[in-house]
């Protein structure tokens, strides 16, 4: 689903924070008045042990506290909450279904890529399958879009009594905050949350910073990546859309561990695969800055173009 969301005004992307933050730097530099309001909700029951993102910004925040809510709303609206669960249940299959999918038109684009043509074709050829894919992913946009806005359309969250309570706390909490930091953790859990309570249409001026997950979530849609994981090969797969807060980027955050930079190949056919979208990988210590959805500055983050290189940008 795309969001029906503005840009928010200004927006602040971050490396990975856990081993060398940067937050309070970028806080000063984009001179922020008020309280940062934090969404730890990706790192689910573990979102207020947030001690060291507390004293890294002085102590001056206030955590939403998104999954506990989430989690109190699903006790109080049981029906609500059984809905809930087979949406997300349907949304799984969907998530299925895709990956099955992509994987053979990704191996397809590769047998493709590494047949024999006449160069008068080659281009035209690997274009169809990269076209192929880029179908694909957006077949699965669709889908996802659907199944949320007919169960928004049935079910109505943001009118049923638990949830605009919450919403009620939510605008008071940032009624004195100039920004909202938002944490990583499981992107999913962290989208759902944001939407959950629909904090976009909250957030409105205020400066929103992001790191890993968290410029994840804010960005249009949300591919998931590890080019070498665990359990074997990997396939970059959009999960779902965003906040749509950051338009036109795609976010791939820790590219040090999970994205393969050095492969020109590769790094070409994800820049392919997603535009006119800007690739933006987001290593430590890293930032992009946006305002009105147009990146203004940039320190440390790589750009993955069309030729299969991974520039500084």
């Amino acid at each position: 689903m795309s969001v029906d969301a503005t840009p928010t005004r200004t927006a602040v992307l971050l490396g990975a924070q856990r081993f060398q933050p940067t937050l309070a730097a970028a806080v000063r530099e984009t001179g922020v008045k008020g309280r940062i309001a934090l969404v730890t909700a990706g790192w689910q029951e573990r979102e207020d042990e947030d001690e060291e993102l507390v004293q890294h910004l002085d102590g001056n925040t206030i955590n939403l506290m998104l999954y506990k809510r989430g989690e109190q709303l699903f006790r109080e609206d049981r029906e609500f909450a059984l809905a809930h669960k087979e949406r997300q249940n349907l949304l799984r299959s969907l998530q299925d279904v895709y990956r099955l999918r992509l994987e053979r038109a990704l191996d397809a684009e590769a047998v493709v890529r590494l047949s024999k043509q006449p160069e008068s074709i080659r281009h035209e050829v690997e274009q169809a399958c990269i076209d192929a894919i880029r179908d694909l992913d957006a077949w699965h946009l669709y889908q996802c879009a659907k199944v949320r806005a007919e169960f928004n359309e049935k079910w109505k969250p943001l009118q049923r009594p638990a949830i605009a309570r919450h919403r009620g706390d939510l605008i008071e909490s940032l009624s004195d905050c100039g920004a909202i930091a938002i944490a990583g953790g499981h992107v999913a859990v962290l989208v759902n949350r944001l939407l959950l309570f629909g904090l976009e249409s909250l957030i409105g001026a205020r400066t929103v910073f992001a790191w890993s997950a968290g410029a994840m979530a804010v960005s249009q849609r949300v591919v998931l990546f590890h080019d070498d994981p665990p359990q074997g090969q990997g396939a970059s797969e959009v999960l779902d859309a965003g906040l749509g807060l950051v338009p036109n980027v795609v976010v791939f955050p820790e590219p040090e561990t999970r994205l393969k930079l050095d492969d020109g190949v590769h790094v070409g056919l994800i820049a392919r695969r997603f535009a006119p979208s800007r690739c933006i990988a987001l290593p430590a210590r890293a930032s992009v800055v946006l305002h009105d959805g147009k990146v203004v500055r940039t320190s440390g983050a790589v750009h993955l173009n069309h030729a299969g290189d991974s520039l500084p940008s």
